[in-house]
């Protein structure tokens, strides 16, 4: 009875919405049957953005984007409303997991030169979904509104002054002004929320359409080109011959691993939980080390490692370069072998730039160009005395912040150069001079110190030699 009654109700409403009309399709259409585990991770990215908007929208509930608000109702949102910190954990997570999707989704696809005829509008939206994605977790950082927050878009804006014609321009359309403000923090709300996610949909929208009308690539074949004279013709042979509908036969794969998909953000939501709220927003403040997820760590490396002569051209050309590199890529090269076996050059690619995104987020990570605001003072040990102007210019070594970014017998930062044998390399004269004036990335510090101070820093310095043996 009840059965019959909820199949009743279910033909009521397909027949008035034509919901089989418009799902059937998309479920019954066929797929090669050899497309299993390697075709899993475009679904495992929808999911994850799924996942983003749920939770963003129920973090939306209780989030206000106003400056003087927004930290302290993030702050309540971890610490007081229920399920605030998991939710804050699974946005967090699930960002992190689309990022990583769509990277494994793109790298899969490069390898199979599924980017090939006729799939070549295919790519091109998933690059621009790419993109989208970087941006949607780069704005969304900047909504915890703490000193990271404040830093990056600092930094956004000092990125995009620099585009020719056009930066000063789009430096105060980040900044919505001249300074940061609340005006910043609406313009990301607003981006954040409502124009990156309407992106996404559309072109997530196109992006499926485009799969079922092309239909899902076929695991390549080595000596097997792509003929757009002939492809259309040969893959559909292929699929009236050996293929399946992707609903039930091939669908079970991908929800077998968007379930452990979801199950993992979720276990690291609860256990690591959300990234720590820093400080408020403060960027009158330099004793901070701001440094952007994960995902976006390498960039930071990027940036901190350059020359400063060079900045503006890798600011500007670089992302620029990379973009229309990767939306060409199916323009110059769109028929032709799709193994990776016959394409050694692909491989080739796809395995430096992993080295090299590896490498930096590494390099990012560490930050060794950052000063290290957590250096403990310098023990007697190291000192090596334990009165007198030696002792007193180690202590201010420390207090005056010069362990931040130089290293003494391996304490300290790393951010300028290793002082540990200073007395062996600079003179009196050379100490005091750069002391006073500073020099590159280093403060004056002659307005700072008292003569004293001055000449128990200079006499500590020169007492970095190495030992006699």
């Amino acid at each position: 009875m009840i059965k019959r009654l909820i199949l009743a109700v279910w033909e009521w409403i397909d027949d008035r919405l034509g919901i089989s009309d418009l799902i059937g399709p998309s479920m019954s259409h066929l797929v090669p049957s050899d497309a299993k585990w390697w075709y899993v991770f475009g679904s495992a990215t929808m999911l994850a953005f799924i996942v983003q908007v749920v939770t963003g929208v129920a973090l939306a509930f209780s989030y206000v984007p106003s400056s003087s608000q927004a930290y302290d109702t993030l702050l309540f949102i971890s610490n007081n409303a229920p399920f605030g910190r998991f939710l804050r954990g699974l946005h967090y997570f699930g960002a992190s997991a689309m990022v990583l999707m769509i990277g494994a989704h793109m790298a899969q696809t490069f390898l199979f030169g599924a980017y090939k005829y006729p799939r070549e509008m295919n790519w091109t939206t998933g690059v621009l979904l790419l993109g989208f994605t970087l941006a949607m977790g780069f704005t969304g950082q900047l909504l915890r509104w703490d000193q990271t927050a404040a830093w990056s878009v600092v930094i956004a804006a000092e990125q995009a002054g620099r585009v020719p014609f056009l930066g000063s321009w789009l430096a105060r359309f980040i900044l919505g002004g001249n300074t940061i403000g609340g005006a910043t923090l609406s313009r990301f709300f607003a981006i954040h929320v409502f124009l990156i996610p309407a992106f996404l949909f559309g072109f997530i929208g196109l992006h499926l359409w485009l799969v079922l009308r092309h239909g899902i690539s076929e695991p390549p074949t080595a000596g097997k080109p792509v003929d757009p004279k002939t492809y259309r013709k040969e893959y559909h042979d292929l699929l009236e011959k050996s293929g399946h509908p992707f609903f039930p036969d091939g669908a079970w794969r991908d929800f077998v691993f968007g379930a452990a998909l979801i199950l993992a953000i979720a276990l690291l939501a609860l256990i690591v939980g959300p990234p720590v709220i820093e400080k408020p927003p403060d960027p009158s403040l330099l004793d901070a080390d701001p440094r952007p997820d994960w995902y976006l760590l390498w960039y930071f490396a990027v940036l901190s490692l350059i020359p400063a002569k060079t900045e503006g051209f890798v600011m500007i050309l670089a992302p620029a370069f990379i973009g229309m590199l990767l939306l060409v890529v199916p323009i110059l090269n769109n028929k032709g072998e799709r193994a990776a076996s016959r394409r050694p050059w692909a491989i080739a690619v796809v395995l430096l730039s992993v080295i090299m995104i590896g490498s930096l987020w590494i390099a990012g990570a560490q930050s060794p160009w950052s000063p290290n605001f957590n250096a403990m003072p310098l023990p007697e040990s190291v000192v090596g005395v334990s009165g007198g102007p030696v002792h007193d210019g180690g202590v201010l070594f420390h207090d005056k912040s010069c362990l931040n970014c130089h290293l003494i017998a391996g304490l300290g930062g790393r951010r300028g150069p290793d002082l540990t044998y200073a007395g062996d390399r600079l003179t009196k004269d050379n100490i005091v001079l750069r002391i006073v004036n500073g020099g590159n990335n280093m403060p004056a510090f002659g307005s700072m110190l008292k003569p004293a101070e001055l000449d128990a820093l200079t006499a500590f310095l020169q007492s970095r030699k190495r030992p006699v043996r």
